[in-house]
């Protein structure tokens, strides 16, 4: 696995290279309790489907990333799209990325979007959160309650340097009082570039809302709603997310082009 300093800290990534040319490069935001191996060949097969070079990368703290100093707050979102995310683009050159992230990734993604409009050339974010609803907190307590009574922790613990960690920041800062009114809807606005959002009609961590109010804030905008999916399409679903991110990638690449 190859690392990279950003802001003090060395972050793992994988960089799949492109094989075709005047194509985007796609960069993979995993979701809260995620990292770069919980991809699992996700990154091989879109590599494969759009010809892209792909760059997958574990955030502080996650699978084999150095951690965070400073203890996670309710900003922890923001930090990353706003200040860790950017940095990493530049320090491995990749420019007007499409940005494609999952559930905490995706909101991340939305962050870095409407804060810098001009440096993703597309989005695709799969059950992202702009919000917090009863459905994401009662998924995120049944979550918790789960990690206590099973064998998660130990399953889990193959894939994180500190995995107690990982899920005590995650479960903590959602469940904490100063989360409920975390809210990312101002974002939306500003952000410039297309935007495919995708979600299933069964997770269990949020409703539609959470991509209804993309479509209404984000001119180019398209949502995609599955049946047959809970909370992760790209493996409940993965044919149809990987045609529809396809198709995304052939738009902009036929504006890129000279």
């Amino acid at each position: 696995m190859k690392q990279i300093l950003i802001d003090g800290l060395r972050l793992e990534y994988r960089d799949i290279p492109a094989t075709v040319d005047g194509r985007p490069p796609l960069v993979l935001l995993h979701e809260g309790l995620g990292c770069v191996a919980m991809w699992r060949d996700f990154p091989e097969q879109l590599a494969t489907a759009t010809g892209c070079r792909v760059m997958v990368y574990s955030r502080p703290g996650y699978g084999h990333s150095d951690p965070h100093p400073a203890a996670r707050t309710p900003r922890y979102m923001h930090r990353e799209g706003e200040e860790i995310l950017p940095a990493l683009l530049a320090g491995l050159g990749i420019e007007r990325p499409i940005l494609i992230g999952h559930s905490d990734g995706g909101s991340i993604a939305l962050i870095c979007a409407g804060k810098f409009p001009d440096l993703p050339a597309g989005l695709v974010v799969m059950a992202p959160h702009e919000f917090v609803e009863a459905e994401t907190l009662s998924g995120i307590r049944a979550a918790r309650e789960f990690w206590q009574t099973s064998d998660w922790p130990q399953k889990l613990g193959r894939y994180h340097r500190d995995v107690q960690q990982v899920f005590s920041d995650w479960n903590d800062c959602w469940l904490s009082a100063a989360f409920r009114e975390w809210n990312i809807e101002d974002y939306l606005p500003s952000i410039r570039c297309p935007v495919l959002a995708i979600q299933g009609w069964d997770d269990e961590y949020a409703t539609m809302r959470q991509i209804d109010v993309i479509a209404e804030r984000v001119h180019d905008s398209e949502l995609l709603k599955l049946h047959d999916c809970g909370h992760t399409p790209q493996r409940d679903q993965t044919a149809v997310v990987l045609a529809a991110i396809s198709r995304l990638v052939d738009a902009v690449a036929s504006v890129r082009q000279p």
